[in-house]
């Protein structure tokens, strides 16, 4: 309880009115405690912010709706509803002035089911900076800056760097899950060894150009019935991608991404044009708005980040979407995707909305 006290007495100068009368009676009645800690408060200022914790409590609702067609031809639609919540910290912990330690835990149960839930750490990683470079090592997030989450928004372990500026290079090795895609039901092979590199060039206001490229080795792939791979049996895919961003003015946003695996006959493009307006930064009754047309193929977008993309994927259509921040320190979304299934062409739509609380 002493530390306790001498933490808050470091960080006096941000306490006030009944929180530091407070503080006062705590100081006088661990007096001879905080004496015998031996530590002055400069020293625990020093000290006291070497591990940080933030967090984010979020609710989730999806309700994924097709069209099928059951053994006897009658068509109806088909409705998969999920509600879940996730609890999530975010311990970061400085190792000296250029490296850190950051990790990712995770409680997550279905609010429907009213079950157990699991909680696992979803990510943990070593981070040093210095200046234009940057270096992880670990299981780290894998997002696909090149298309802004077109193919990928998941995690991977290995070790990533990165240098630049204005203009940037990046390259990553590792071992990828394939658990949060189709694959992971047609092998026995649960990760795929993974490389890959991308450049970009952002003007920061106005202009962004990039270029990726993925290369995946597993069974997975050799296995996989639907990956009909030109016809021979091979267990590689490789992935590239494209994208461009164009600021209108400070306020309104076009970006374009195209990806294409070209180791596979089909569902093998996938590609999205999006007109952004603002966008919610956490404080009161900031929002942002977007349209976009998306085609998703499942054999090069495995991951995407798409909040109205299911695991099933194969899909083509409008999306809608809007977040607001209702309070500080409080995000909503509300998205809405309209399209067709590519593997089918019937009609599916998506609903989707979100609440977050970070802390």
């Amino acid at each position: 309880m002493a530390q306790m006290v001498a933490r808050a007495m470091a960080k006096g100068g941000n306490v006030s009115g009944a929180d530091k009368a407070t503080l006062d009676k705590l100081q006088q009645e661990f007096a001879d405690e905080l004496n015998n800690l031996g530590v002055r408060v400069s020293e625990l200022e020093k000290y006291s912010d070497k591990v940080k914790w933030t967090g984010e409590l979020r609710y989730r609702y999806i309700s994924d709706r097709r069209d099928t067609t059951d053994a006897y031809g009658t068509k109806t639609k088909k409705k998969v509803n999920d509600d879940w919540v996730h609890f999530r910290l975010f311990p970061t912990a400085e190792v000296n002035k250029h490296w850190q330690v950051k990790a990712r835990m995770t409680a997550t149960y279905h609010m429907d089911q009213d079950d157990t839930g699991t909680f696992k750490m979803t990510w943990g990683m070593a981070e040093g900076n210095y200046n234009k470079l940057n270096i992880k090592v670990g299981k780290q997030i894998f997002y696909d800056n090149v298309g802004d989450g077109l193919t990928f928004d998941t995690f991977f372990s290995g070790a990533h760097i990165q240098y630049g500026s204005k203009w940037k290079i990046s390259a990553e090795a590792g071992r990828f899950d394939l658990s949060d895609t189709y694959l992971d039901y047609v092998s026995d092979d649960e990760a795929a060894n993974y490389q890959g590199v991308e450049l970009s060039y952002d003007t920061g206001s106005k202009f962004y150009i990039g270029g990726s490229y993925r290369h995946f080795n597993s069974d997975a792939f050799k296995n996989a019935a639907a990956y009909n791979i030109k016809g021979k049996v091979q267990d590689d895919a490789d992935i590239w991608g494209v994208g461009l961003g164009y600021n209108l003015d400070k306020n309104v946003k076009l970006f374009y991404a195209y990806a294409q695996n070209p180791t596979a006959d089909d569902y093998n493009r996938a590609w999205t044009g999006q007109l952004s307006y603002k966008g919610s930064n956490k404080k009161k009754n900031s929002w942002g708005a977007w349209a976009a047309y998306r085609y998703v193929g499942s054999n090069v977008a495995l991951v995407p980040t798409y909040d109205t993309y299911t695991k099933t994927g194969n899909k083509k259509g409008v999306e809608l979407g809007v977040n607001w921040s209702p309070l500080d320190n409080t995000l909503t979304s509300f998205q809405y995707f309209n399209g067709k299934s590519l593997d089918t062409d019937k009609d599916t739509d998506v609903l989707f909305a979100r609440a977050s609380w970070f802390f």
